[in-house]
């Protein structure tokens, strides 16, 4: 059962890596990401108009580009999986923020850009998952840890 479970977790781990590898580099290349706008507008917003939009761009495309690239090679995952839950849950800030882009004129009628944000619920999710996982595999560790230095403690 551990090998599956270690399975799930390298295949949810390595696809929420190449999502974000694939989002990230698109950023990099002028009008190719249908987000853009989006990223740009919530960006000036989030940063009260202080950083200019191209360099907040150009960073959220180098963030997400390493949150990919880390999570895939399985470099620091309680860092990045951290980094990645952190960085979703301000994906979903032009919900407060820009509502007319993602709800356009309806109020339950979901625009593409709005699409676009809430299938971030599924990698939440999933990176929610992640975590617990690392959580319950450390405790595993640490509890054995203890009990074998308890055996070595009654051998001696």
């Amino acid at each position: 059962m551990k090998r599956l479970e270690k399975l799930k977790t390298n295949i949810l781990r390595i696809s929420i890596g190449v999502v974000y590898l694939i989002f990230g580099f698109i950023k990099f290349i002028p009008h190719l990401s249908p987000a853009e706008d989006l990223a740009t507008d919530t960006i000036s917003i989030l940063t009260l108009g202080i950083l200019p939009s191209q360099i907040g761009l150009v960073s959220l495309a180098i963030g997400e580009t390493l949150i990919g690239i880390f999570l895939i090679a399985n470099w620091k995952p309680r860092l990045f999986i951290g980094i990645a839950i952190v960085h979703i849950l301000f994906t979903f800030s032009p919900i407060f923020l820009l509502p007319e882009e993602i709800f356009g004129k309806g109020e339950l009628v979901f625009t593409l850009a709005g699409q676009y944000i809430f299938k971030n619920i599924i990698i939440l999710s999933a990176l929610i998952s992640l975590k617990i996982d690392l959580d319950i595999n450390l405790r595993r560790k640490a509890t054995l840890a203890s009990s074998s230095n308890k055996l070595v403690a009654i051998k001696n």
